[in-house]
């Protein structure tokens, strides 16, 4: 009965998106994209990490509540937010959605929602990292909950296959979509703490994770000591850490994937063969990425469109 109940909830949030439509500002706010790229394009100039905090941000907000902005929103009073939650202590760049927001609200002010800008602005940031563009479905709204303790629910890194397929599955999101978004990870850095696991103590038998090559696993412990104390120590997620592309699915078929995550990608049969497929061509993952992106968008829960990205309406 649970499960039952679980899946009519992701499938109320799935209908949510039928709203959703890439022409839904062309009367009330035609330039609203045009200012959320330029808000992008600014950050990113200044800093080159910005497009993976803002993908990662994303990816974030859309697996808890959907996509309704609610990782953004401050914490206050007796509540923690999303935010400040585990999995999200190290996101960042959340002034460029600010940005983005204050930009549009002098355009057409309470028309375009939080949710909506930060879809936006994470497929800019892969565009402008090298990666596909695509036309983002808009219509979501924001929601008025964000609790810390719903940030759990995201995927952690030290995952097996079977628990990242049933956390995949229950937002309505295949298998397909579980491989072609963790190529996400081709853009951005990874703390020590994210892949201790498989460097230290792994098992009662091997100190590293056999699966894990040799020489990447050395690298690796040289970085990252079993007594770290280094609080930004950690490593690119893949060779090409600002470039959008199909490096993360070559790296990690050779037993150079940096999370217990992406190693379970190698575990089963048909993630293993749509890791080597989109290996072998960027364009397949591409779209593959695209269409998966546009599904994971279409998660929704919000009710309005904040005034204050952080704070919700009064």
């Amino acid at each position: 009965m649970a499960s039952l109940v679980a899946s009519l909830f992701i499938f109320s949030l799935l209908r949510l998106g039928d709203a959703l439509s890439v022409d839904y500002y062309a009367e009330t706010c035609p330039q609203a994209e045009a200012a959320v790229m330029e808000a992008v394009k600014r950050a990113t100039a200044n800093d080159n990490t910005v497009p993976a905090a803002l993908l990662r941000m994303h990816f974030h907000d859309c697996f808890v509540r959907g996509c309704d902005a609610s990782v953004l929103l401050n914490s206050k009073g007796n509540n923690t937010a999303e935010k400040d939650g585990p999995p999200n202590i190290s996101l960042h760049a959340f002034y460029v959605i600010d940005n983005a927001k204050k930009a549009v609200e002098k355009l057409c002010p309470g028309v375009v929602s939080c949710a909506d800008i930060l879809a936006l602005a994470a497929r800019d940031a892969v565009a402008l990292s090298g990666g596909p563009k695509w036309e983002v479905p808009k219509g979501r709204k924001d929601g008025r909950v964000s609790k810390a303790s719903e940030s759990t629910q995201l995927p952690a890194p030290t995952l097996d296959f079977s628990q990242l397929k049933q956390i995949f599955s229950q937002r309505g999101l295949s298998t397909k979509d579980l491989v072609a978004l963790t190529g996400g990870h081709t853009l951005g850095f990874a703390h020590c703490s994210s892949f201790q696991n498989r460097i230290h103590n792994f098992d009662a038998t091997h100190d590293v994770d056999p699966s894990m090559n040799s020489d990447f696993a050395a690298r690796l412990r040289k970085v990252c000591p079993a007594h770290n104390k280094v609080k930004n120590a950690g490593s690119a997620m893949d060779s090409t850490t600002t470039v959008f592309d199909n490096a993360y699915y070559k790296l990690l078929i050779q037993g150079k994937g940096l999370f217990s995550s992406d190693e379970a990608l190698l575990t089963h049969p048909k993630t293993k063969q749509l890791a080597s497929k989109f290996a072998a061509s960027q364009e397949e993952f591409f779209e593959a990425f695209v269409k998966s992106m546009i599904r994971m968008g279409s998660i929704q829960g919000g009710q309005e469109v904040r005034k204050d990205c952080r704070v919700v309406n009064q």
